[in-house]
């Protein structure tokens, strides 16, 4: 019995490479990696990665997906990629306009690296730099020590390749989900897609701050037509698409579902508050949550249905 309970353990945590303060480094593939960092709050100590975050190694250098949130975040990503391999950082490509998307780049950028994203991203980027650095302020304090916001310097509207080494990649805008400027990096030789903020595991989506759930909800599918075979989220860990399905979009569907309801009924705002979400509690931070996305859904309903 121990023995079963050793193994079952030791596979739990076979594909957990190693940690380095808040973030733990999944590998999912020869050369392709998560940085999975914590499901709470951003904080001093996780300088705002409270995210997930992809890295490729190929022959001629290293692509990031997602820069972190903060300069020192983005010191922290960089100091576990070295413990991955030596190679140059060529590329960053960010998913979206949220902090930990983005505000990294100007240490990225320092190293040489190209910063692209979505131009619909770079608005966003642009219109949210202010508010994003001031709430940080509030919440990491004095880690956010050296954080310049850097806009994406090479930007596409719908769709745009990359390559570097052997490595092809796509990227592609569908439309807002999380932010407006949401994009899913395709890697199609190993079937794998690195979602940014289109897709939530372990913990809670938030509906804002695009607060587009329709949208949200036709991305995931045009992202799941690709049946990936692995899955590097936004936030979380990585997963198949069967997972992500169930954490993101049923989650998005039966709120979507539950709302209708109610207008049918014409009930109210009171109505919607009060949805039974218990089959989604296992998500982290489901507590501060899941009545605020209630909230966002049946305003968006509300003159729309």
């Amino acid at each position: 019995m121990l023995k079963i309970i050793i193994l079952s353990i030791l596979s739990l945590f076979s594909n957990i490479v190693f940690a380095d303060a808040s973030l733990k480094v999944h590998k999912v593939d020869n050369n392709v990696y998560a940085l999975v960092g914590e499901l709470s709050q951003r904080s001093k100590d996780n300088l705002a990665n409270n995210s997930t975050h992809g890295v490729i190694v190929t022959d001629e250098g290293v692509i990031l997906i997602d820069s972190g949130g903060s300069y020192l975040g983005a010191r922290q990503i960089h100091k576990v990629i070295q413990g991955i391999t030596d190679k140059p950082l060529k590329i960053v490509i960010n998913t979206g306009g949220q902090d930990h998307r983005w505000l990294g780049n100007d240490y990225f950028l320092q190293l040489g690296a190209r910063i692209i994203a979505s131009s619909t991203a770079q608005d966003d980027q642009k219109a949210r730099a202010d508010s994003q650095m001031s709430q940080l302020d509030n919440l990491i304090g004095e880690s956010l020590q050296n954080t310049k916001p850097v806009f994406a310097i090479e930007v596409f509207d719908s769709k745009k390749y990359i390559e570097l080494g052997s490595v092809k990649l796509e990227l592609h805008h569908f439309g807002p989900a999380h932010t407006a400027g949401d994009i899913v990096v395709w890697m199609p030789n190993k079937q794998i897609m690195f979602t940014g903020d289109i897709v939530f595991n372990n913990r809670m989506l938030g509906i804002g701050p695009a607060k587009n759930f329709q949208s949200w909800i036709n991305v995931f599918e045009k992202m799941a037509s690709f049946e990936p075979s692995h899955i590097i989220p936004g936030h979380g860990d990585p997963s198949n698409l069967q997972e992500a399905t169930i954490n993101t979009y049923q989650y998005l569907v039966f709120l979507k579902s539950k709302i209708a309801g109610i207008l049918d009924n014409d009930g109210d705002m009171q109505d919607a508050l009060k949805i039974d979400q218990s089959d989604f509690n296992y998500l982290k931070n489901h507590e501060s949550i899941a009545g605020k996305n209630a909230q966002w859904v049946f305003e968006q309903m509300e003159f729309s249905y």
